[in-house]
């Protein structure tokens, strides 16, 4: 939508910007929504009140009215509908702000001088206008997101405006500003998701966690080769092995200013990051392939959010961050139904699907953070399972978490970011389910049942049962089918990074 999105400096409107005013939705029925007392100051000749006025004019979220003052300021004024004032959340912000900036956009403004503070002090909401300020700065920042480096000779790029905004509310331009930088790590994220599979490939994904690295003051091991053979892991190794496109375990650490907070227990973050899958031998069907780059998504998001804490959040506690990388292909050496695999932590695992890949990458993972991290907590992000977007749709992220502190704190910043999370059961039943009459476990049970728990039940055999651990199955979440708000409809969504930089950050 934007070239560019940036706070300015100064908090004085410029001639010829875009002035952005809320206003509610009336309480009784037949009223039409009239300007706060706070808001009347910037309608100097009455333009935004008239507009008002007007049939189409009812202040539901999302709803835009404009008008143009004759004197002189501002050149258009957007009046946006922020909903009922007593139910105002961060997501009728970001739904409000989405709407504004796909005018924005349409108009190709370059100045917008955001003014929602004074309609929120109006309503008595909870919200602060700090808040309020990062929820609008997130939605046009998520909404400034385009695709469009691959595109050749037979398409013509429109050209895109550069948009500045301002405030004249310090906290609400201070919380654009946050929220904007939330955004650049989420975009980053949907950047990477939506790079296809010939050119994103394991290596080109430890490629971009170094120069990710370089800019945030993070530092980064990629394991590759015999390193996979002496650390053992073997998901990784049997996963990856019918590929040219070699896999790899990508590390990334995010370090506190001071030595003693530099040397608590990290939290740790784990992403599955498969930047293929065929299914293997397990061989997808039909058009099952299709949109398949986006199976990386998991790590994607977990290294979009350690961007975001290394330049945004910048908690006190570390934050270590692991990436699973392979890409599951099909050759003569494919690893095969049937065949077992021996893990680090000693689990044998029978395969009875290729296509169940995604589990076996991130076992890896989990025994490395156990054994060589000594976390605080672990959070893994993945596109595990077709069976969560049955259960839940693409309206919430399924969570599997036993801990009831961690499990608040992904809720808390679920609630916070709009990034929602449903808790799904965990049960020995469900664990029981996964054991192999001649391994430890199965990778999948042939039997559909609980199919999106089965994942998280496999993945518990790898994590100590005293670690704080929680998992996120994201495969309902990570690219978005409706087009509202500030997503792109068919396009990744970014799913997970301002997640995991809010629980970062309360940590």
């Amino acid at each position: 939508m934007f070239e560019s999105v940036e706070v300015a400096a100064s908090a004085r409107s410029a001639s010829g910007s875009v002035l952005v005013l809320g206003v509610f939705q009336p309480t009784r029925e037949g009223q039409r929504p009239a300007l706060d007392k706070g808001s009347q100051r910037f309608d100097a000749d009455g333009a935004a009140a008239a507009a008002l006025a007007r049939p189409e004019s009812t202040g539901e979220v999302g709803r835009v009215v404009e008008a143009f003052p004759a004197r002189k300021g501002a050149d258009r004024v957007l009046i946006v509908g922020l909903g009922k004032a007593d139910s105002l959340t961060a997501d009728a912000v970001r739904s409000a702000a989405a709407a504004a900036g796909r005018r924005l956009a349409d108009i190709k403004a370059s100045s917008a001088s955001i003014e929602l503070a004074a309609a929120l002090e109006e309503s008595g909401s909870s919200l602060g206008e700090e808040a309020a300020g990062r929820a609008f700065g997130e939605s046009i920042g998520l909404l400034s997101f385009t695709f469009e480096g691959l595109k050749g000779s037979g398409s013509n790029r429109p050209k895109r405006a550069k948009l500045s905004l301002r405030s004249s509310s310090r906290r609400f331009a201070s919380g654009m500003e946050r929220g904007l930088g939330l955004a650049k790590s989420a975009n980053i994220s949907r950047w990477m998701s939506a790079t296809p599979p010939n050119i994103a490939t394991p290596a080109w994904m430890a490629q971009q966690a170094r120069a990710i690295g370089r800019s945030a003051g993070l530092s980064v091991t990629v394991l590759e080769g015999a390193a996979l053979t002496r650390e053992k892991m073997t998901g990784l190794i049997n996963v990856g092995q019918a590929s040219i496109n070699k896999p790899c375990l990508i590390r990334v650490e995010y370090k506190p200013k001071g030595a003693a907070r530099a040397k608590d227990q990290p939290l740790v973050l784990v992403g599955k990051t498969m930047t293929y899958d065929t299914g293997g031998l397990s061989l997808k069907v039909n058009n099952g392939m299709r949109g398949m780059k986006g199976d990386k998504d998991g790590g994607c998001a977990v290294l979009g959010a350690m961007h975001a804490i290394a330049t945004v959040v910048k908690p006190r506690r570390r934050v270590v961050a692991l990436l699973a990388v392979a890409e599951n292909s099909v050759s003569d050496n494919a690893y095969r139904p049937d065949d077992i695999i021996t893990f680090r932590n000693g689990v044998t695992v029978e395969v009875t699907n290729t296509d169940a890949e995604g589990r076996l990458v991130l076992a890896d993972a989990l025994c490395w953070a156990k054994d060589k991290e000594n976390p605080a907590a672990i959070i893994d992000v993945a596109t595990l399972t077709g069976g969560v977007i049955v259960a839940l749709g693409s309206t919430f992220a399924g969570m599997f978490c036993e801990d009831a502190p961690l499990r608040a704190r992904v809720e808390e910043a679920a609630a916070a970011t709009g990034e929602r999370v449903w808790r799904l059961p965990m049960h020995q039943e469900y664990q029981d389910m996964m054991k192999s009459q001649v391994a430890d476990i199965i990778n999948s049970n042939p039997e559909r049942k609980a199919h999106p728990i089965q994942g998280a039940a496999f993945l518990a055999y790898f994590v100590d049962p005293k670690t704080p651990w929680c998992h996120l199955d994201i495969a309902g979440m990570h690219v978005d089918e409706s087009g509202k708000g500030p997503f792109a409809k068919g396009m990744p969504s970014g799913f997970g990074v301002r997640l995991l930089a809010e629980v970062a950050a309360s940590m």
